[in-house]
């Protein structure tokens, strides 16, 4: 179970916070694989700490010794026990806390895993809302808190809780009444401890929810630069952006005075309880119940205890914090396995399926058959209006239509990025040869937003088709056109691209991207205006790639320049996020209807238009 967070000062809907309850069941989920792992680490943990306790007694008789006025040699066992003992610890606890620590690891792996696969699978429109800034947020902050804790929290605090179970029950065995004495502190740390954690969870929350919101602010601002400044845009952006500033400073002040008043309280803690097992001693030792030694080894175990109570109470800092980042991971990694609501008003007042399952056909059978596909991005933003399209193998369909008229949105739902609000899917069942494992992709989109990333250029390619050969990978550039500017590069197809590499224009990444779709062979090629970054100039040379690219398979195209409908098979023509025509581009250019008009506009304009 999840909560959703909107923010009232961005507007946007955060992405979802798990549950504390859903937390927990999914930490227990992600140990469970190494559950032999983890008992092995406690038990020897369990080992080193029982073998720690033997300290005490030992110095206690030590005490006993010299005040018993007893020879010199007598001291010679303890002391070699001493040693004995502080060796064994040191390499049982040694070897516990590495286990303990490849467990957290391990954990810790499973779960960046797991996020980035399902963060892959979000429903677009769902990230759109939230904003870029929280998923960053999530992804750095959260993950770097997360790991932290693992790293250091995890074994302190396995090694502190088995310390302090431990270091009770050897009080007991000394006498019960030092453990009485002993226990007088502990209504002030659990009241402690309970006032502390009530606060934090919700003050670290509110302390990563107002870190996105910062984030996305700063994205926005340098990220639109160019807008602000032409619009003088610059004194709102900056009060903004110190607005949010200011929230983030206040929720950290907070936090580092709940933590000043959390250790406050311990110190109070502590002072009762080392007071009442020097008392109990000073009694019991008149009475003659115990010797000097015993109340030595006494007031010794409890003075051990500060150690591992307030270790184990301060984690509670971090894991305070480690939760509050596991909970919004967590939130991610459940929202892509829950349907998404149903966002727009389903028809005839019934419920809309809020996610619609892609049924697999033949490839001999329809290629795609979109019916009734609608689509809305919030109550009241209707995008799509039951659409309905079939396309046929081997043929390429043109999608025309002004800004705003959903043909992204139908796109993004043929190739399954994007679940409609209701309607079916029947997507193509994928006879590409490098789909790996017959037909698991069966569906390739190429958008106008292409990322190189970093790595070779063979690397690159490969993320398509990882067992493809040089000779592959020759000729899916060659096959868009590209393969001479690739073996130009410096070191050819093993030149570092993308983030700190050589760097691609726009038209060679979008060729990158065509020749990944090459590779990976699809049965059904979705392009959403993907010669649109390339400007004038590299037009004509990507739209020959685009076109060499989707040869011989079914292709939709979201159309930027109405070059790529003329070349196509059937234009479909939206307003409005209807189908309003559908036919091959002579016949829609001669009728009087929408497509003419588009044609005429666009034809008119490149006639008067001054060529670059």
């Amino acid at each position: 179970m999840t909560t959703h967070s909107p923010t009232p000062d961005t507007g946007a809907e955060l992405l979802p916070i798990a549950t504390t309850a859903r937390t927990r069941a999914a930490l227990r989920t992600l140990i469970r694989p190494d559950r032999g792992l983890a008992l092995t680490g406690i038990g020897i943990l369990v080992a080193a700490t029982a073998v720690g306790l033997l300290v005490q007694p030992l110095l206690g008789r030590i005490v006993d010794i010299v005040a018993d006025g007893r020879p010199a040699g007598d001291l010679t066992l303890p002391v070699v026990l001493l040693v004995a003992v502080a060796v064994v610890q040191g390499l049982t606890t040694t070897l516990g806390l590495t286990r303990i620590a490849r467990l957290g690891e391990t954990v810790l792996a499973r779960l960046r895993e797991r996020f980035v696969e399902r963060a892959l699978n979000l429903p677009a429109d769902r990230l759109e809302r939230a904003g870029a800034g929280d998923l960053t947020a999530r992804v750095t902050g959260d993950v770097a808190r997360v790991a932290e804790a693992v790293r250091s929290a995890l074994p302190e605090m396995a090694r502190s809780v088995l310390a302090i179970l431990l270091t009770l029950g050897a009080l007991a065995l000394l006498d019960v009444r030092f453990l009485l004495a002993a226990l007088l502190a502990v209504p002030v740390q659990l009241l402690t401890a309970r006032w502390y954690v009530r606060r934090a969870l919700t003050l670290y929350a509110d302390q990563r929810v107002a870190n996105g919101a910062q984030q996305q602010q700063l994205l926005e601002t340098i990220g639109g630069a160019v807008t602000v400044r032409g619009h003088r845009l610059e004194e709102q952006h900056t009060e903004r952006s110190a607005g949010r500033s200011r929230k983030a400073v206040d929720l950290t002040m907070r936090s580092v005075n709940l933590v000043l008043g959390f250790y406050g309280r311990l110190h109070i803690a502590e002072y009762i309880g080392l007071a009442a097992v020097l008392i109990a001693g000073f009694w019991l030792v008149r009475d003659g119940a115990v010797s000097i030694g015993t109340a030595t080894a006494a007031a010794l175990y409890f003075h051990s205890l500060f150690g591992p109570v307030n270790a184990a109470l301060v984690l509670l800092d971090d894991a305070q914090s480690a939760a509050a980042g596991l909970a919004r991971l967590v939130g991610v990694t459940d929202l892509a396995d829950q349907p998404e609501p149903a966002a727009g008003e389903p028809a005839a007042g019934k419920a809309a399926p809020a996610s619609v399952p892609r049924q697999r056909i033949a490839s001999s059978e329809a290629a795609v058959t979109v019916h009734a596909v609608s689509h809305a991005y919030g109550p009241g933003r209707p995008v799509l209006h039951e659409v309905s399209l079939t396309l046929e193998p081997g043929e390429h369909v043109a999608l025309v239509g002004t800004s705003g008229a959903g043909k992204s949105t139908l796109a993004r739902i043929v190739a399954g990025v994007q679940q409609p609000t209701s309607g079916t899917v029947t997507a193509p069942a994928g006879t590409g040869s490098a789909a790996a494992g017959a037909g698991e992709h069966p569906v390739v989109l190429v958008t106008q937003e292409v990322h190189v990333f970093t790595g070779t250029l063979a690397e690159d390619l490969r993320l398509a088709r990882p067992d493809a050969s040089d000779a592959d990978l020759r000729t899916a550039l060659a096959t868009v056109h590209a393969l001479d500017w690739a073996e130009a590069l410096p070191d050819g197809l093993a030149t570092v691209v993308g983030e700190g590499g050589h760097r691609l224009d726009p038209a060679r990444a979008q060729q990158l991207a065509l020749a990944r779709l090459v590779l990976a062979d699809p049965a059904l090629a979705v392009l959403d205006e993907a010669t649109a970054e390339a400007g004038s100039a590299g037009a004509r040379v990507l739209e020959r790639s685009a076109e060499a690219a989707l040869a011989g398979r079914t292709a939709l195209v979201v159309a930027h320049r109405l070059t790529q409908a003329v070349a196509a098979d059937r234009v479909v023509v939206l307003e409005a996020g209807r189908v309003v025509e559908s036919g091959p581009h002579d016949e829609l250019r001669d009728a009087d209807g929408p497509y003419a008009a588009l044609w005429r506009a666009w034809s008119g304009s490149r006639t008067t238009a001054p060529h670059p």
